[in-house]
């Protein structure tokens, strides 16, 4: 006879852990360090989950998380997770198969605030949060483009420091976890920018007070799915509203830098480090470049899981090339790591079939992210001379993916912040085979440069003649 279905909840936890792994702690006892913005799949399977791992250690039992979600789609976030206590099942998919659920505990509270705006800044403002740490997506931290500098995540933060100043208390550091290289300083821009919109001089002292070290974090981590959903109810017994999936890969390395106590973070695995810079460029632009390289071509062709897409030879094959001759030159090296078998380990990675990745995640926000993981590998190249034939065609697998059709006559939801610009310039680009690139804020001076337009146009006609294969074929 199947087994009754166990709620997740705290007043359920014993009967839950009956079944799979339950925290070790007294989550009673807890209380929160940290104050998290963005609280979505990676940080639960990251972040929270190193928490997690610190409060078993028991070590510190004062460095739990309080989750903020800011935007109205994380509504309902706020709703799965209140009704579970802020209690979800983390699950490792590992490549043969083999599924390893845990119940995270670590985050003990959640705000939202566009419900309750002081709620957020007075708990940032309270003395016990040391940290407060940012998922924001890289498009976060564009101040320009925001439609209210000073409703957002950066004026919630600076509400909270100014109150903490008021009060004579110590400043909290300030730490992204988003995938942008120097994330550190780029949190610290967008913060003194927004400061500065009301107060030039509290932004000097956020400047001179408030620490912002930069991070490198690391796990491929779906969008959770209703089957997912189903394997915690069918295989596990638990009615979980919003478990999260991830792969067993994971790695956080963290600068040294807090202005505030900070947890010890190496007891939970965490490499605490001078300089992250090495470690952040590694990843990404070998991890996450390689994503952006794999997703356009991958999608175009009809493939709708990474997995899929990576175990055919062409693109597997086109993968190391890209990542052995046009990235991997342009890093310096990285302490304790073999570049040669973290390019192996990523194709491993990329391969794995239990996780279920999609192409379409990868697809998301191009504007955000081949910025960010794809030109400053081109522009180093170009300085050095580098082959970059490989990497142009990865910006005009973008370029061909924005006109909003796939080679089987299928549409393509472009998803994108800039959606309407580039699918307005890639409608053009048969004509104008530059078209595309008609963005200075988007391509800098990359435009001008004679080997990398030439590359450019050679294979988006390429991408228009004879379609992805015959284009990764011609690539080596």
């Amino acid at each position: 006879m199947r087994a009754r279905l166990v709620p997740l909840r705290a007043d359920t936890l014993p009967q839950v852990g009956a079944r799979i792994p339950i925290p070790s702690y007294d989550r009673s006892r807890l209380s929160a360090g940290v104050v998290h913005v963005g609280v979505g799949g990676f940080h639960r399977a990251h972040e929270a989950m190193y928490h997690d791992r610190l409060l078993s250690s028991g070590t510190s039992l004062d460095w739990a998380v309080c989750g903020v979600g800011v935007m109205p789609r994380d509504r309902e976030m706020r709703d799965a997770l209140s009704a579970q206590d802020r209690l979800y099942t983390l699950i490792v998919k590992h490549g043969e198969g083999a599924y390893e659920p845990r119940v995270i505990g670590s985050i003990v509270e959640y705000l939202f605030a566009p419900d309750d705006r002081e709620a957020v800044i007075e708990k940032m403002a309270s003395e016990e949060i040391r940290i407060v740490s940012l998922t924001i997506t890289e498009g976060g931290y564009d101040l320009a483009n925001d439609p209210d500098p000073r409703g957002g995540t950066w004026a919630l933060i600076a509400a909270a420091l100014e109150r903490r100043r008021a009060r004579g208390a110590e400043p909290f550091t300030v730490m992204s976890c988003d995938n942008l290289q120097g994330n550190g300083e780029a949190a610290r821009a967008a913060l003194t920018t927004a400061a500065r919109l009301d107060d030039p001089d509290f932004a000097d002292w956020i400047g001179e007070n408030v620490s912002f070290p930069s991070t490198m974090v690391d796990r491929i981590t779906p969008i959770t799915t209703e089957a997912d959903r189903a394997t915690v109810r069918d295989s596990f017994g638990v009615e979980d509203r919003w478990p999260v999936v991830c792969e067993p890969f994971v790695q956080w390395v963290v600068e040294d830098r807090f202005c505030n106590r900070r947890p010890p973070y190496e007891v939970a695995g965490v490499q605490v480090v001078p300089d992250v810079a090495p470690y952040e460029m590694m990843k990404i632009r070998l991890l996450n470049g390689s994503h952006q390289a794999l997703a356009y071509f991958a999608y175009l062709c009809g493939y709708r899981l990474v997995h899929e897409a990576v175990q055919d030879e062409l693109f597997s094959r086109f993968l190391r090339a890209y990542m052995r001759e046009e990235v991997a030159p342009t890093l310096h090296p990285v302490p304790g790591v073999d570049l040669e078998r973290y390019q192996d380990q990523l194709i491993e990675r990329f391969s794995n079939a239990a996780v279920q990745d999609t192409v379409a995640r990868l697809c998301e926000s191009g504007s955000d992210r081949i910025p960010a993981f794809v030109l400053p590998a081109i522009r180093d190249q170009l300085v050095s001379g580098g082959e970059l034939r490989r990497s142009a065609a990865v910006v005009a697998s973008w370029a061909r993916y924005a006109e909003g059709v796939d080679e089987r006559g299928e549409p393509i939801e472009v998803v994108d912040r800039r959606a309407e610009s580039l699918t307005g310039r890639a409608l053009r680009q048969r004509e104008e085979p530059e078209a595309f690139l008609a963005d200075p804020e988007l391509f800098g001076g990359l435009p001008e440069d004679e080997r990398f337009v030439q590359a450019y146009r050679d294979a988006l006609a390429s991408l228009h003649t004879g379609g992805v294969r015959a284009t990764l074929a011609a690539l080596g």
